[in-house]
């Protein structure tokens, strides 16, 4: 069984329905089995027992939602410490209302995550046009889903938006299918020792800039 994670945060709901989507689209791959959780929700375990990550976010100023931010920072970065996310599959996808046809930032926004996961050591999968809905629901990077009108007057997701992202989710999983169990990416390097694991896991913020 190939295991697909998909983790969220969403405040108007519009990004929930694209994460829906995305969940629904790698669940009708064969041999597949979906978690979908919120940000705030889904633990490191998840992350590093899933075969595939599918992230998701709201655009807030041109940049990733704060609390996918902090499922980054005390998730994916210590799995990075550890090398536990190389060679798993990610891709990621997005929701905005600002101007511009695909909402103001959304490049920016989605290479953030797609950098996170690419420092990890995963496999990423992109959006190409030839996917179903990219018309309107694509970046290159990930489905998009404009959730705003040409004024940034509220309209939610389209169908059209929602069944690029069914198709993008439907993507990762079948890469990650093809991949799983495979050791692909060469090793050499050595992970940080234990030691200095758990000063990072335990490091206090810095007040004041060091002298």
């Amino acid at each position: 069984m190939t295991n697909i994670l998909v983790v969220y945060t969403s405040t108007m709901g519009n990004t929930r329905k694209m994460a829906e989507a995305v969940a629904d689209g790698s669940r009708s791959v064969e041999g597949v089995e979906v978690v979908l959780r919120e940000a705030t929700e889904a633990t490191q375990g998840e992350v590093r027992e899933c075969d595939g990550l599918l992230l998701g976010t709201p655009m807030r100023h041109r940049s990733a939602d704060a609390r996918v931010k902090k499922f980054i920072e005390d998730t994916i970065e210590v799995l990075w410490l550890r090398d536990e996310l190389v060679g798993k599959v990610g891709g990621v996808f997005s929701v905005g209302g600002g101007y511009g046809d695909a909402g103001a930032g959304v490049e920016i926004a989605q290479l953030g995550l797609l950098a996170a996961m690419a420092g990890a050591g995963m496999i990423l999968v992109s959006l190409p046009k030839t996917t179903p809905g990219a018309g309107v629901a694509g970046s290159h990077w990930g489905a998009h889903g404009r959730s705003g009108g040409p004024n940034m007057e509220p309209q939610g997701v389209t169908v059209e938006m929602l069944h690029c992202a069914y198709h993008h989710g439907a993507n990762v999983a079948r890469v990650a299918v093809a991949l799983q169990g495979k050791e692909l990416m060469a090793r050499g390097n050595q992970a940080p020792s234990q030691e200095l694991i758990a000063m990072f896991a335990n490091a206090e913020p810095q007040n004041t800039p060091p002298s």
